[in-house]
C-alpha cells in the first residue's frame, strides 16, 4: 500500500507543510540529497528509456557536462538538495567564494554548506571509467508490473517570473477549460484561458472581503467557483470567475491547506496543524455555508489532497516528523468514498521497488483512477497506480521540471504541472 519520502521536518513559513526549499518561499528545511538518481533509475527500467535516464542522472543540469569522480566535474550537493558539478558551484560563488543561490530553487547558501553527492559518486564508481550500463549497474532490469499511462510531452508553458510569483496551487475548470493558479503576486489568483491567455487576476493582499493574504492552494467547483485556502487568516474563501468574493469560512481552522472539489461541488480540505480532513458543502450562489464536517482526524500534517471524479476516493499526502533537518518523509494515504483506509505507501513499501527517497508535494487522480504525484527530489511526476495495484512506480515526466508543487488534470485529459522553481505552469498531453 502507499506512501513516499522526503527530507524535512514539519514547518510553516509560507510554503508547503513538511518544509523543503522551493520557489523562494522560505521553507525551513530541504529535501535529501538524492536528486535525479532516483528518477533516472526508475526510468531506465522502462524499455527504450535507458539513454534518456542516464543523461538525466549523470550530467550536471547547469553545464550538461558528465559528472566525474574528481576535479571540476565532481558532483556536489547544495543544502536544498539540488546537485551541481564543482565547476558550476565555483562559478556561482565567484573567485571570492561568496554566498550563492541555487539556480533551480534560489535558496541561498555558503560554499561550506555544500557536500559531495555520495550516491552519484558511488554510482560512477560502479559504472567505471568507461561508463557502463545504468540499468545493469542498478540491477533494475524491470519495474513493477501494471498498466502504465501513456507518455506525456510538453505542449504549453504559462506564466514565468513576473507573471507568476512563487505559485502554490493550480486547478482546472473541467467545464470551461480555464486554469486557475494561486501565487504570491500582487493579485493572488491568476486565471488562464484554454489557449493560455490571461483572462482574469484578482485577490489582492489585504484585509478586505475579497483580499487574500497568503494563498496555499486552490480548486474549482463544478458550478464554477474558485475556492482558496488562505494561510494568512486561516480561512477558506470562495470567488466567482470575475473575482467577486461570495463566501469566507473560518470555522476554527488551525491551518487550512490543500483542497479539491467533488463532482457535487463539495470541497475536501486538509488542516495541516489540526491533522484533520474536512468536507465543506455550501451554496456558493447565495454565499451560505451548509456543512463543515470533519471526516478524518489523527493525520500527520496533511497537505495535498485529491478526490477521484469517478469513485469518490480521496488521497492525502502526510508530512511526517523526524529527528534532524533532512530526515522527514511523506506518506500517501488513500481512502474510499466512505472514508475507509484502502491503501497507503510508506518509505519501506516504496523502497521494495525503488531504491530512492521520494518527497511528494502534490497529488491528483487521472481519469482512470490512478494516483499521480509530484516528486521534488527527482523533479518528476510519477504514477503510483490504482489503490488496488500498489506498489507500482511509473515515471510520467522525468525532465524539464525544477520544483513541481501542483497537479491538475484538465477536461481534455492534459496534465497541468505547477513548477514553483521557475514560476510556471507546464501543460503536458499524451505523446
Amino acid at each position: 500500500p502507499a506512501a513516499a519520502i522526503f527530507g524535512s521536518g514539519d514547518s510553516y513559513r509560507g510554503g508547503r507543510p513538511g518544509g523543503g526549499a522551493g520557489g523562494g518561499r522560505g521553507l525551513a528545511a530541504a529535501p535529501p540529497p538524492l536528486m535525479a538518481a532516483g528518477m533516472a533509475a526508475a526510468a531506465a527500467a522502462k524499455e527504450g528509456e535507458e539513454d534518456e535516464a542516464e543523461l538525466s542522472l549523470l550530467e550536471c543540469r547547469v553545464c550538461f557536462e558528465r559528472y566525474g569522480p574528481g576535479g571540476q566535474r565532481r558532483p556536489r550537493n547544495l543544502p536544498c538538495g539540488h546537485v551541481l558539478c564543482r565547476g558550476c558551484l565555483g562559478a556561482l560563488g565567484g573567485p571570492e567564494g561568496r554566498r550563492l543561490e541555487c539556480p533551480f530553487c534560489r535558496r541561498a547558501c555558503g560554499p561550506a554548506e555544500t557536500s559531495d553527492c555520495l550516491p552519484l559518486l558511488q554510482l560512477l564508481e560502479v559504472l567505471g571509467p568507461a561508463g557502463g550500463s545504468l540499468p545493469s549497474a542498478l540491477g533494475r532490469g524491470g519495474g513493477a508490473a501494471g498498466p502504465a499511462p501513456a507518455g506525456l510531452g510538453l505542449r504549453l508553458s504559462l506564466g514565468g517570473w513576473g507573471s507568476l510569483v512563487n505559485p502554490t496551487g493550480v486547478a482546472a475548470c473541467r467545464r470551461s477549460g480555464r486554469l486557475v493558479v494561486a501565487h504570491d503576486g500582487k493579485k493572488r489568483i491568476h486565471v488562464f484561458g484554454p489557449s493560455g491567455s490571461c483572462l482574469q487576476r484578482f485577490g489582492e493582499r489585504g484585509d478586505a472581503g475579497n483580499d487574500i493574504k497568503y494563498p496555499l492552494d486552490v480548486t474549482v467547483t463544478s458550478d464554477g467557483h474558485v475556492v482558496v485556502t488562505d494561510g494568512g487568516d486561516r480561512s477558506v474563501k470562495a470567488f466567482d470567475f470575475e473575482g467577486r468574493g461570495v463566501l469566507a469560512i473560518q470555522e476554527g481552522f488551525c491551518l487550512p491547506w490543500g483542497l479539491d472539489a467533488t463532482p457535487e461541488s463539495e470541497v475536501i480540505l486538509t488542516d495541516s496543524e489540526a491533522g484533520a480532513l474536512y468536507r465543506l458543502a455550501a451554496d456558493f450562489q447565495k454565499g451560505k455555508l451548509k456543512k463543515c464536517q470533519m471526516i478524518r482526524s489523527q493525520l500527520v500534517s496533511p497537505g495535498g489532497v485529491a478526490v477521484s471524479q469517478t469513485s469518490g476516493a480521496i488521497v492525502v499526502i502526510e508530512h511526517l516528523k523526524a529527528q534532524g533537518p533532512s530526515n522527514g518523509s511523506t506518506r500517501v494515504k488513500i481512502f474510499s468514498a466512505e472514508m475507509d483506509l484502502v491503501g497507503q505507501m510508506d518509505s519501506f513499501g516504496l523502497n521494495l521497488i525503488f531504491p530512492s527517497k521520494i518527497y511528494t508535494m502534490a497529488v491528483a487522480f487521472d481519469k482512470e483512477g490512478r494516483v499521480v504525484v509530484t516528486d521534488v527530489c527527482s523533479q518528476a511526476v510519477i504514477c503510483l497506480g490504482k489503490p488496488e495495484e500498489f506498489p507500482i512506480f511509473n515515471p510520467l515526466i522525468s525532465h524539464g521540471l525544477s520544483y513541481p508543487v501542483g497537479l491538475a488534470y484538465m477536461a481534455n485529459n492534459s496534465l497541468a504541472v505547477l513548477d514553483s522553481g521557475d514560476h510556471s505552469v507546464k501543460i503536458y498531453s499524451s505523446t
